[in-house]
């Protein structure tokens, strides 16, 4: 599902306003495999619409005011590059400043190779700014959808509350990785939403038609106005 329509899904009509539109992904590695890391940006941006592979900012959830982060993992597999860890950071940073819950929904495959060594910081920039938002008392609901692999388990797997999609493919290391690079062959329904429940990895699996209600009941549940 794209971002657009999550946030449509989730938010009352009309009441989300985008936040760190106006940062863009640069060039820091000159990175180029047969075509440049610019044009790669260019033209996802032209396919899916969007700045970059995560929109962030404040709406209504069930009349409950919330800050949202809704990945998407249209552009560029939902990788995450030094903007999409910024935006993210900053969205939790305005959470914890603003005493608003935050829920991040997370669809993804992982840190972006493009950007080397600064997409892998962006997992202890989201973590450390996540442990900031509990010492202040702050509330994370994490939504894990099909896929949420690879660096953005970092963060994804850190909230108060954890819900998945069913089926959804969850994990670090994908299968694929395992199999090229440790000679690993994962048994089948290992790395899903349904095996993460069963064994305490997740706290709920809830259907995407069901969670605007799901995530407004819980939040009401700690307190949430």
């Amino acid at each position: 599902m794209p971002a657009s329509e999550r946030i449509t899904q989730l938010l009352d009509p009309g009441t989300f306003v985008e936040g760190c539109a106006d940062l863009q992904t640069s060039d820091p590695l000159q990175f180029n495999d047969g075509r440049p890391y610019t044009e790669v940006i260019r033209a996802e941006q032209k396919k899916t619409g969007l700045h970059e592979a995560v929109v962030v900012g404040q709406g209504l959830l069930n009349g409950i005011r919330v800050v949202l982060g809704v990945m998407d993992s249209g552009f560029i597999g939902g990788s995450m590059g030094s903007v999409v860890g910024e935006r993210i950071t900053r969205a939790i940073e305005e959470a914890t400043a603003q005493r608003l819950p935050l829920v991040i929904v997370t669809s993804s495959s992982g840190a972006r190779m493009h950007e080397g060594i600064l997409s892998l910081m962006q997992m202890a920039k989201v973590a450390a700014a996540i442990s900031r938002h509990y010492a202040a008392n702050g509330f994370y609901l994490s939504v894990l959808t099909n896929p949420s692999i690879g660096g953005i388990a970092g963060f994804a797997f850190l909230g108060d509350i954890v819900l998945s999609e069913p089926r959804a493919q969850i994990g670090f290391v994908g299968p694929r990785v395992l199999a090229q690079v440790a000679n690993i062959r994962m048994p089948d329904g290992v790395q899903t939403s349904e095996f993460a429940l069963q064994h305490g990895f997740i706290d709920r699996i809830v259907h995407r038609r069901d969670q605007r209600n799901e995530i407004a009941q819980i939040l009401r549940y700690v307190g949430a106005r």
